[in-house]
């Protein structure tokens, strides 16, 4: 059974950070096979792609306001993918998701709540 499971999130003030894990069980061949991305969806609105590492290695960021303040990493060896926030804003309030896929799969985990309030 594959599994996804986010920790880290929380409380941050605004200006603050915040590191996101997400650890996966359950892949054939572990995370080095499969495009791991986070995903972000705030009270009332769509869910939104906030950041992609291929299984090539490339590293994507989404969208162009995050940059520079989003950083996404992996580390295959303990099936775990990170996202690093810094200068949150309060309008990054959301539940951030973790996606992997692979071909035409996809899955998710359980999403983790991040509040930015002071």
């Amino acid at each position: 059974q594959v599994q996804l499971v986010e920790s880290g999130g929380g409380l941050a003030q605004p200006g603050g950070s915040l590191r996101l894990s997400c650890t996966a069980s359950g892949f054939t061949g572990g995370i080095s096979v499969l495009t791991m991305s986070w995903y972000r969806q705030a009270p009332g609105l769509k869910r939104e792609l906030v950041a992609t590492h291929t299984k090539f290695g490339h590293a994507v960021n989404y969208p162009r306001y995050v940059q520079g303040r989003i950083t996404i990493s992996r580390d295959n060896a303990n099936n775990t993918v990170y996202l690093r926030m810094n200068n949150l804003k309060p309008e990054e309030t959301a539940v951030y998701f973790c996606n992997a896929s692979e071909d035409a799969s996809t899955y998710w985990g359980q999403g983790s709540q991040v509040t930015v309030s002071s």
